[in-house]
């Protein structure tokens, strides 16, 4: 493989569809598959994924807000497009573009049936959220009768599916939790559907939910950081593959005596000669100043070279005195061996953020693409 000679996020498409079988395997024959692509896809890039996915006839997408839909909508994708987090403004635009909102109070579900109606719709799809313990959007158990109520007395909408949000379900000291989760949305699900004349889909698991609970598969199963190659424990992260590598380069290599700093602020100083090389990457494509003065690393010819001083908006500089490398080598921040996740705990953080941190200013390569 072709070493980069400038910063480049690789995206392999054989590790997404890995990826997708892997997750896929764990589920019932009848199950469907919802895969999460807000974000830029984790940080990827949600068109070429989303794409690569229909390929793989995946069952559903869902995205977090309206804007990331259209987007999709405009590159061609047609399946079904579920919108995680719709604002009312969008509605009119929801239903132009045949996007499917998520109603979570009594606000949007007005507003969106009012919409629905003034805009002639029949049986538009859409799909109620309901809390049960994550306590950031959804109906409660008390709500039902009153959504049903709202549901029946409209013939402009339809409940495609019934879902809500498990909060812990990668933690094994919250399984009493995660497992009241799962009998209240039961719960929940048989009054709701007790009380229409048809049974909408249930969805519950995300990607830890599907490999740790699954009994809570139900109908329909939301994907997401494990399509893009995490699995939330050490053991599934050996079952899943990275679909993306982030690479730069060196650009120029400094000779530092003793006492010397090295960037802003003069946050490093040398202990003694040193060498440090300056990288074509900072926190405007999405390496956080927390990353640096010695918390984050990368990889120049499989040996780890410490990031020194501030992080600079373009740029950061690493150790590399005890490192044979020229101007020009390659420099690895995280790939499917230097993981993200390994990265991500320097900073005591995860890697769900450094990666959707990765800027679109980042020039995307894509490998494999054909492979399906």
């Amino acid at each position: 493989m072709p070493k980069a000679t400038e910063t480049v996020l690789e995206i392999d498409f054989s590790a997404l569809s890995h990826n997708f079988n892997y997750l896929k395997s764990k589920l019932d024959s009848k199950t469907k598959f919802l895969a999460v692509v807000k974000a830029f896809a984790y940080g990827s890039d949600s068109i070429a994924v989303a794409k690569h996915l229909e390929q793989l006839q995946v069952d559903y997408f869902a995205v977090a807000y309206t804007n990331e839909g259209i987007a999709l909508r405009d590159a061609g994708v047609k399946t079904p497009i579920l919108v995680l987090h719709p604002q009312p403004v969008n509605f009119k635009t929801i239903i132009n573009r045949c996007l499917e909102p998520s109603l979570y109070n009594s606000k949007v579900l007005n507003e969106f049936v009012r919409v629905a109606e003034s805009e002639m719709q029949n049986n538009y799809p859409v799909h109620i959220k309901f809390n049960t313990g994550l306590n950031r959007l959804g109906f409660w158990d008390s709500n039902i009768d009153y959504v049903i109520s709202k549901i029946n007395s409209t013939k402009s909408v339809r409940v495609k599916s019934l879902f809500s949000h498990l909060a812990a379900s990668e933690d094994i000291k919250e399984v009493d939790f995660t497992k009241r989760q799962i009998k209240a949305f039961d719960s929940i699900a048989l009054e709701f559907n007790s009380k229409l004349d048809y049974r909408p889909w249930r969805h519950l698991c995300n990607t830890s939910g599907v490999i740790n609970y699954p009994e809570a598969h139900f109908d329909m199963v939301r994907c997401g950081i494990g399509l893009f190659g995490f699995g939330n424990s050490e053991e599934e992260d050996n079952q899943l593959k990275p679909i993306a590598a982030l690479k730069s380069v060196i650009s120029q290599i400094h000779c530092i005596e003793e006492g010397e700093s090295v960037g802003y602020n003069r946050a490093y100083k040398a202990r003694g000669f040193e060498k440090t090389a300056t990288i074509p990457i900072g926190h405007a494509d999405g390496i956080g100043r927390s990353y640096g003065n010695g918390n984050g690393y990368v990889f120049i010819n499989n040996k780890k070279a410490p990031i020194i001083g501030n992080v600079c908006m373009d740029m950061i500089m690493v150790n590399i005195t005890d490192i044979d490398c020229s101007e020009g080598d390659e420099v690895i921040i995280f790939d499917g061996t230097t993981k993200a996740s390994q990265l991500a705990e320097t900073a005591s953080t995860i890697s769900y953020e450094l990666i959707t941190a990765i800027s679109q200013r980042v020039k995307r390569k894509y490998l494999n693409v054909s492979e399906c």
